[in-house]
C-alpha cells in the first residue's frame, strides 16, 4: 500500500547507505512521499555512501541547477592495483608493488590532479556516449573511448598512508583522502590516474560524499530515519540555502508570475538567483543578462 506524503514539496537530504543505487533511493522516496514526482541531483555509485539530494514535487525543477554546485568527498585510494571499474567492485586487471612509493611522489602526483584538469571518466559510468550509457557499452563488449572533459579539483588532501597486503599478496598502499571538486568530477578516475602516474595502478576502495553545495552530511537523514518521519526541506528554504537571494515587492512579484522580465538586481553573480516575494514566497530562479532578470524556472502562477 502506498503511503501518503507527510511533507510539502522540497528537498530531502539523504545519507545514502552502501549497496543501493541512487535510483533505488528515488524509488524508496516515491513510496514514502506518495508521489512519482521525485528525482535526484548527482548520482552516487552503489558502493558510495553519503549526501544524495532528492527533489520532491516542484523541487525536482531545482535539481538541474543544484547539480552545478561543488562537492566534497572522503575516500580511500589503493595504490598497487588497477581494476576494470576503477573501484573495488571491479575485477583486478593489473598489480604492481606499491611499497616503494614515497610520500613525495604521491604529493607530486596529486599536484598534477589538482586545479583545472582534463579528466577521462571511468568507462563503467553513467555518462552517455552517442546517446548510450557507457556502462551498457562495456557490458556488451564494445571497444570505445571516452573523450576527456574539463573539471576542477579545488583540493586533494592526503590524511593518512597505510601499507597493506592485497588478497593476491601484492604490497599496496592505502591513502585516506578528502577531495573538494566541481560537479562532474569522477573520484574513481582520480584514483586511477594517480596510480597510473605513479606507475603502480590505483583504484577506489571507499567513497563517502560529505557535501553537495550547502547541504552537508550532518544534516542528512538515513533511509531508516525517513521511514519513521519523512523530513522535507521546504522549497523556499532549499532555494535560499543554495542560491543568492533577491527580495522583490508585490508589483514585481506579480509581473514575474506572468513571465515578464524584470530589471536585473545587479548582484553581479553568475548562475541562478532565487527570487522571493514580500511574504517570503519563493517565486523563481532568474539569471542576469543584459540588465534584465531572465527567468530560468518560475514556481508560481
Amino acid at each position: 500500500m502506498k503511503r501518503k506524503g507527510t511533507g510539502p514539496d522540497g528537498l530531502v537530504i539523504v545519507d545514502k547507505p552502501e549497496g543501493i543505487t541512487s535510483h533505488g533511493v528515488v524509488a524508496k522516496l516515491r513510496w514514502l512521499a506518495g508521489t512519482r514526482k521525485v528525482g535526484h541531483a548527482g548520482t552516487l555509485d552503489p558502493m558510495a555512501t553519503g549526501v544524495l539530494v532528492i527533489g520532491v514535487e516542484r523541487a525536482t525543477r531545482l535539481l538541474g541547477h543544484l547539480m552545478l554546485t561543488a562537492k566534497t568527498y572522503q575516500a580511500t585510494v589503493r595504490l598497487g592495483q588497477s581494476t576494470v571499474t576503477d573501484d573495488r567492485e571491479g575485477e583486478v586487471t593489473a598489480s604492481a608493488p606499491a611499497d616503494a612509493v614515497t610520500r613525495e611522489a604521491i604529493d607530486a602526483g596529486i599536484a598534477l590532479l589538482t586545479g583545472e584538469i582534463m579528466q577521462v571518466p571511468s568507462k563503467v559510468s553513467a555518462i552517455k556516449i552517442d546517446g548510450k550509457r557507457s556502462y551498457s557499452r562495456v557490458r556488451e563488449g564494445e571497444e570505445f573511448e571516452i573523450p576527456a572533459r574539463p573539471t576542477t579539483v579545488h583540493s586533494f588532501t592526503v590524511h593518512e598512508l597505510r601499507p597493506a597486503v592485497a588478497e593476491d599478496g601484492t604490497p599496496v598502499l592505502d591513502l585516506d583522502v578528502t577531495v573538494e571538486c566541481s560537479s562532474g568530477t569522477y573520484i574513481r578516475a582520480l584514483a586511477r590516474d594517480l596510480g597510473a602516474g605513479l606507475g603502480v595502478g590505483g583504484h577506489l576502495t571507499a567513497l563517502r560524499r560529505t557535501r553537495v553545495g550547502p547541504y552537508e552530511v550532518q544534516s542528512a537523514h538515513t533511509l531508516e530515519q525517513l521511514e519513521e518521519q519523512l523530513t522535507v526541506l521546504p522549497i523556499a528554504e532549499a532555494a535560499a540555502a543554495a542560491f543568492p537571494r533577491w527580495d522583490v515587492g508585490a508589483d514585481d512579484a506579480r509581473l514575474l508570475a506572468t513571465g515578464v522580465r524584470l530589471k536585473a538586481p545587479g548582484l553581479g553573480v553568475e548562475g541562478p538567483i532565487a527570487v522571493f516575494g514580500p511574504d517570503g514566497t519563493f517565486l523563481a530562479l532568474v539569471e542576469e543578462h543584459g540588465g534584465q532578470a531572465k527567468p530560468v524556472a518560475v514556481f508560481v502562477g
